[in-house]
């Protein structure tokens, strides 16, 4: 990626300065609204405002398409590719539904962040253990509720190349358990706005594609092969297409 140093001077001079100070009061305001508003808008909004503020700060634009194949007020999950630390901006800003994250559990010792996700009721899963991972799901399971929904990234971690990788099974289980439908999201421009192993942002556009629901009653319960797969290839076929 080519580096512009007067856009990594205000980016690192003045972006990530007011980026640091609206990651603190966001974390705070959240642990404060949470516990009284849960699972609200007014609770939600601080996390959402941060998100966009932070796109708006370093010059992304965030497109939005199909955001009428789903319910803002009806429960799912919604799977999405992960390129960058920009889909968790993109999808915390412009996702219209309240939702509950499934993360990685060292995200949970961040200063301040990590307290505020656990006050908002987010997933921590630890992979190292199969049987605190199993009681993390159904912690997500128990969420699902009153039209909160749960967002996972299937592929686990964020491609080092743009390219998809294959998917594991957790929120496809919780989708079946509950038979709740699955929304599968395609994130383009994000890996091309950060990369995964540098901190510099290139300006510019990311899409958000929202499929179709897949219905997951179609699919044995037993045997989540072919789910994953219907998943996979409804993200994949518009991963590499244009940007408009």
């Amino acid at each position: 990626m080519k580096i512009n140093p007067f856009i990594l001077l205000y980016q690192y001079l003045i972006a990530l300065p007011v980026i640091i100070l609206l990651t603190i009061i966001t974390a705070l305001l959240t642990i404060i609204l949470y516990p009284i508003f849960p699972n609200s808008e007014i609770a939600n909004s601080p996390a959402k405002w941060w998100s966009r503020c932070i796109c708006y700060l370093l010059f992304v634009r965030v497109k939005l398409k199909g955001i009428e194949n789903f319910d803002s007020d009806k429960s799912y999950i919604f799977a999405a590719n992960h390129q960058s630390a920009f889909d968790i901006f993109a999808l915390y800003g412009w996702l219209p539904n309240i939702f509950k994250w499934i993360m990685k559990a060292e995200l949970r010792k961040i200063p301040l962040v990590g307290k505020a996700c656990e006050t908002a009721g987010h997933v921590f899963i630890d992979r190292s253990n199969p049987i605190a991972a199993q009681r993390s799901i159904k912690k997500a399971e128990m969420q699902l509720t009153n039209g909160i929904s749960v967002v996972i990234f299937p592929e686990g971690t964020r491609t080092k190349t743009g390219a998809m990788s294959k998917f594991k099974k957790g929120a496809f289980r919780i989708a079946a358990d509950l038979s709740l439908p699955i929304i599968p999201v395609t994130i383009k421009g994000s890996f091309e706005r950060m990369t995964r192993n540098t901190f510099y942002v290139k300006p510019g556009n990311i899409e958000m594609i929202f499929h179709e629901p897949i219905d997951t009653a179609q699919f044995n319960p037993e045997n989540l092969s072919d789910l994953m797969q219907n998943t996979w290839e409804a993200i994949d076929k518009d991963l590499n297409k244009t940007i408009l």
